[in-house]
């Protein structure tokens, strides 16, 4: 059982200091009447279940950003659906019995995709691999996807992204960062910020990528991005992810749960949403 008078958070990862979650998660409490603290803290793989057994009774939960999300996943006693579809947890909500481990970035991303008019998807694509885009897989089986193609620099590495799909009757397709050919409607771009492509390989997904949600803000636009632009097409950053799975984690803090609004979410969504941009 969760203990009522908890009121710590925090964000934690390496590297940690481009967060903006303490901004968003601040204005949420703020309107929602709540005295919380969230802060960050920069926590690697070696010493996170040392850092995590530190904790006392005052701390309610924690949110995980890379490279954090397997091992936060293995040490939780409990999942949501979209963790244990995906492997990992981006959301520790910490109570007697133990973590309780949520992947909100499923719903971020379906939510984000909504927002730019996205509402269903039979076919997309995938650039890159590992913990985001085995959410990003998840969100779009959720969008009714059947078809997804990944491009990686080694195909041959997407085995979990094809068993995943299996699972949700998608026929995942791997292909190399050179070698999009198929239109689709929605591409999402799961590489780090500063990775670049060659300009044949940005240029031919681009081309035929349909939207792109870049997981990316930090750093934006992206090179991949930047192809987008120059090809005519619309990429969107992962601000948009970003903030709805905050507001997701603003659920599991307050009411256990991801999926129980929260009283008065339009308001939350606009304060949240002008702490992002700086209204």
């Amino acid at each position: 059982m969760l203990n009522s008078a908890a009121d710590r958070l925090a964000v934690w990862g390496d590297p940690i200091a481009h967060s903006r979650s303490p901004q968003l998660h601040e204005a949420a409490y703020g309107v929602l009447g709540l005295d919380w603290s969230y802060g960050r803290r920069r926590v690697g793989v070696s010493r996170f279940r040392a850092r995590l057994d530190e904790l006392d009774e005052r701390w309610r939960g924690l949110s995980l950003t890379m490279p954090l999300k397997g091992v936060a996943h293995a040490a939780a006693v409990d999942h949501d659906l979209h963790a244990r579809a995906t492997g990992a947890v981006n959301t520790l909500l910490l109570d007697a019995d133990g973590p309780r481990g949520f992947n909100t970035d499923v719903g971020g991303l379906v939510d984000a995709l909504h927002d730019e008019g996205v509402r269903g998807a039979t076919s997309a694509r995938l650039i890159g691999g590992g913990a985001t885009a085995t959410s990003a897989l998840v969100a779009l089986a959720e969008l009714g996807a059947r078809v997804v193609e990944v491009a990686l620099r080694r195909p041959e590495a997407a085995g979990a992204l094809v068993g995943l799909g299996r699972h949700y009757d998608i026929d995942v397709r791997p292909i190399p960062l050179d070698g999009a050919a198929t239109d689709v409607p929605v591409t999402i771009a799961a590489l780090p910020g500063d990775a670049r492509l060659d300009d044949e390989a940005a240029r031919r997904l681009a081309g035929c990528g349909g939207l792109l949600l870049d997981v990316v803000y930090g750093t934006w636009p992206t090179p991949l991005a930047e192809s987008w632009s120059r090809t005519g097409g619309h990429a969107v950053s992962g601000l948009g992810m970003l903030l709805h799975q905050a507001v997701r984690q603003v659920r599991v803090f307050t009411t256990g749960s991801a999926d129980e609004p929260l009283h008065d979410e339009e308001t939350v969504l606009s304060a949240m949403r002008s702490a992002l941009v700086g209204d």
